[in-house]
């Protein structure tokens, strides 16, 4: 059955196999988490260092890039030893690297543990998605998939509001401290409930040349429009969710702090209602490519739809007024949250890609792709917003998300 070993084939209830899944997207959820953390303490951070809140932001590029880099040995030891040991070590990282955050000192601390914390938590949304793709029919696992990116986005209301508070009443370092203790309760879930297993098909050839393959398979003709995509629609998501919302809305449209913060609540809700919405849509009518390329392309209308709002732009004049108000943005940005939540779908298309060997190096791959794709783009936007402003960096967004949509329909064309 496409390759993949059954639930009943692999002595696994379908019982047990949810409980690992849920288990495993802990793990995700916890990255989410971390991956935030200094978003919402950077200047309490850059004041005990006694270094500015800009040059602090900066450094934790270093995360996404350990991150990003971390994809091609994580997917290679996946396929070569299993999900279990490599979550498990994983973890330990990820708990280690939380209490060197936790006890950072000075800037050199803080890059070292955003380092282990990007290598550490690279392949908590891996985990169960190579477990998904290599018990569960393709069917299956196009809503488990959404459903684990879902659980997974819940780390990102975490580090909104719920985290403020620690922060507040208890200073940036407990922000770090809860995190650790989440991480060490999800190390156990795992050690209890993902069940041990030798490697399916497991490959004898060198780590050298297994994470070779992570970056041919990135690069075959196969996958090559799954990864044009995959290059930019999450980077479109979480630039906007993570970077640049906050701006948008309190310096073009004047919110305050906290009405900023509600507006980006609803759209990271929106983020993690809608890929098990996708998951369910797939699985009932199928046509996934189409469903990939139109939700990208809406999305790429949403974006240029909010930059017309802005003052004296399209949108703003053919309304009459100077700018659009709040609840124009708060529409398209659920819209924009639900539309990019397609990205399950690429998952599930690179699955049926390849075969059971090579589902952990494929989905690194695409994953690879999505992490590099986010650094890259938070990069390029900042300079975009330098020289020429905000609503041509939702402009760029909107235009390199056509781009990768042209592509992936190109490349996938059978």
């Amino acid at each position: 059955m496409d390759g993949v070993v059954t639930t009943r084939e692999a002595g696994i209830g379908f019982r047990a196999l949810v409980l690992a899944l849920l288990a495993l997207a802990c793990g995700h959820m916890l990255s989410t988490l971390l991956r935030t953390v200094p978003a919402i303490s950077l200047d309490l951070m850059a004041s005990d260092f006694g270094s500015s809140p800009q040059a602090l932001a900066s450094l934790t590029s270093v995360y996404h890039f350990a991150f990003a880099a971390s994809q091609v040995p994580v997917g290679a030891t996946m396929d070569r030893f299993g999900v279990r040991p490599v979550s498990l070590s994983l973890l330990a990282g990820t708990v280690v690297g939380t209490l060197v955050s936790a006890l950072a000192t000075g800037p050199t601390t803080f890059v070292l543990g955003q380092f282990m914390l990007g290598v550490a938590t690279s392949g908590m949304l891996m985990c169960p998605m190579t477990l998904a793709a290599k018990q569960m029919s393709a069917a299956k696992f196009g809503l488990w998939s959404g459903l684990i990116l879902s659980i997974g986005n819940i780390g990102m209301l975490l580090s909104a509001s719920p985290l403020a508070f620690v922060v507040d009443q208890f200073g940036w370092r407990a922000g770090f401290w809860v995190s650790a203790g989440f991480g060490v309760a999800v190390l156990i879930a795992v050690f209890a409930l993902v069940p041990r297993q030798p490697a399916a098909h497991a490959d004898d050839s060198s780590p050298l040349h297994q994470m070779a393959e992570v970056l041919r398979l990135g690069l075959s003709r196969g996958l090559r429009g799954l990864i044009a995509l995959s290059l930019v629609s999450l980077g479109a998501s979480l630039t906007l969710r993570g970077l640049w919302g906050g701006p948008w809305l309190m310096d073009v449209k004047g919110l305050t702090r906290i009405e900023a913060g509600n507006v980006l609540g609803l759209f990271t809700l929106a983020m993690i209602v809608g890929p098990l919405c996708i998951g369910m849509l797939d699985r009932k009518f199928g046509h996934r490519r189409t469903m990939v390329a139109a939700a990208h392309a809406i999305a790429a209308l949403l974006l240029a739809l909010l930059a017309a709002g802005a003052p004296h732009l399209a949108v703003s004049n053919l309304f009459g007024v100077a700018v659009m108000p709040s609840q124009y943005d708060l529409v398209l940005l659920i819209l924009i949250g639900l539309s990019t939540s397609a990205q399950p779908l690429i998952f599930g298309m690179t699955r049926q890609l390849v075969d059971a060997q090579n589902t952990g190096k494929a989905l690194s791959a695409v994953n690879l792709a999505f992490f590099l794709g986010a650094a890259l783009m938070q990069s390029i936007t900042a300079g975009v917003a330098a020289l020429f402003g905000l609503p041509a960096v939702l402009l760029y967004m909107a235009f390199v998300l056509l781009v990768g949509v042209v592509l992936f329909w190109v490349y996938t064309k059978a």
